[in-house]
């Protein structure tokens, strides 16, 4: 074979060679172009995508104490067979702190806030922006209120207050079976013991103070459920249809709050100091301190068995409700139509007002209202009609508890 040949060949291949290598360096180019194509897409994605749900396990665990403790005290019914399991119902239910159950109070509403849909999605909107979400989060830390009125409030609002008044209702009904049974206690096989005054009068007294300093720790599964269903956005089962409008009351305007920082993704244990200053909310805790100086009369005062039954049914398992109704649900709004006239058009009544009626003791405003005069058809004034009360020589004990004025100065029930 000649050289030339040779020659030849050698630079067919070099040539078939460097095509190779060319191909090769293209495609690898074209693979680069490709990766950073869909990379830029990816981020474009995670930038119109808003921050998951986003709360941490300290909102969960103040929630699920609430949570044990008020549906402890809603299965408490009356029907005591023993003092002992009077003691023992009183215990249990004096060992809170106030401050701690309203804490889980607003907790417990925040989570039940993220069970709305409308709610977090209308609240998602504003995390898609970065300088948005950190805008709306800055105005939420400066003025919880802010969160009431950002899209699907409505609808959070009712779930929630609507939750928590089937809590409250199940209160109430305990109540009236505690304090029905005190009454029921002097009367049947029970009288013996009942009337007979409880041993330890004292030392039960400063027990009830001491319990009401002890913290209560978290149930592990049910803070765990809760922390699930509130960074899920589901799982606790709860529903509302009757959307509610602002302004709200304290307990749920906080729990807005919370709960729409989570849904921008700024609840989590960065955020700690932010949630726990929201879970702070002076009705419902002023309220609660205010039950427990009433509990502390009401057993100072207390001698047989079936009035102690009374403080337990009235100075904490009910107050526990009144206090979340008055802290988390509106007070009712009751109004009347415009007068229309039947009759040609007369001179007007005046009518003097009678004085105003000096602010009764939660426990007169609670028990059963006198009945109503019959109406006056004459145009003088309505005449005032002062119930006769029971000499207090005729009345039993647990009728003086609860006609006695309170001698703390304010109503546990406002």
């Amino acid at each position: 074979m000649s050289s030339a040949f040779l020659g030849r060949g050698l630079s067919l291949a070099a040539i078939a060679a460097a095509a190779v290598l060319a191909g090769c360096a293209s495609g690898q180019a074209e693979a680069e172009a490709e990766a950073r194509a869909i990379a830029a897409a990816e981020a474009a994605a995670r930038a119109r995508t808003p921050p998951p749900i986003n709360l941490n396990e300290g909102v969960a665990q103040s929630a699920a104490v609430y949570l044990a403790f008020t549906r402890d005290m809603a299965a408490t019914r009356g029907g005591f067979d023993n003092p002992e399991a009077v003691q023992a119902a009183l215990v249990r239910g004096a060992s809170y702190d106030p401050a701690q159950v309203s804490r889980g109070l607003v907790s417990y509403a925040s989570i039940l806030a993220l069970q709305s849909p409308e709610f977090v999605a209308g609240v998602n909107q504003y995390g898609v922006d970065p300088a948005t979400r950190q805008r709306v989060i800055a105005e939420i830390v400066r003025d919880p209120g802010y969160a009431s009125t950002l899209p699907g409030a409505d609808a959070a609002a009712g779930l929630v207050m609507t939750a928590l008044n089937r809590e409250i209702d199940a209160l109430a009904t305990a109540a009236d079976s505690i304090e029905n049974d005190a009454y029921a206690a002097q009367a049947d096989g029970r009288r013996s013991w009942a009337i007979a005054h409880v041993a330890g009068r004292e030392a039960r007294l400063e027990n009830a103070k001491a319990l009401s300093g002890q913290r209560m720790l978290p149930a592990a599964d049910e803070a765990a459920r809760l922390y699930a269903a509130a960074n899920q956005g589901r799982g606790l089962g709860v529903s509302g249809t009757r959307p509610r409008n602002g302004p709200y009351p304290p307990v749920v305007t906080n729990a807005l709050a919370i709960a729409a920082l989570a849904a921008l993704g700024a609840a989590g244990d960065e955020a700690r100091a932010n949630t726990e200053a929201l879970q702070s909310e002076p009705v419902s805790q002023g309220c609660l301190n205010e039950s427990k100086l009433n509990l502390y009369q009401c057993l100072a005062a207390s001698r047989p068995s079936y009035e102690d039954m009374f403080c337990v049914g009235r100075h904490i398992v009910r107050d526990l409700g009144t206090c979340a109704r008055g802290s988390a649900l509106p007070r009712a709004i009751v109004t009347v139509s415009n007068p229309v006239a039947t009759t040609p058009a007369r001179a007007p009544i005046v009518v003097t007002p009678p004085a105003p009626r000096p602010v009764e003791p939660m426990t007169q405003r609670l028990s059963p209202a006198p009945a109503a005069a019959a109406p006056v058809r004459t145009p003088p004034p309505t005449p005032r009609v002062t119930p006769a009360t029971p000499p207090a020589a005729t009345m039993t004990p647990t009728q003086r508890l609860n006609t006695a004025p309170s001698t703390s100065g304010r109503s546990a029930s406002r």
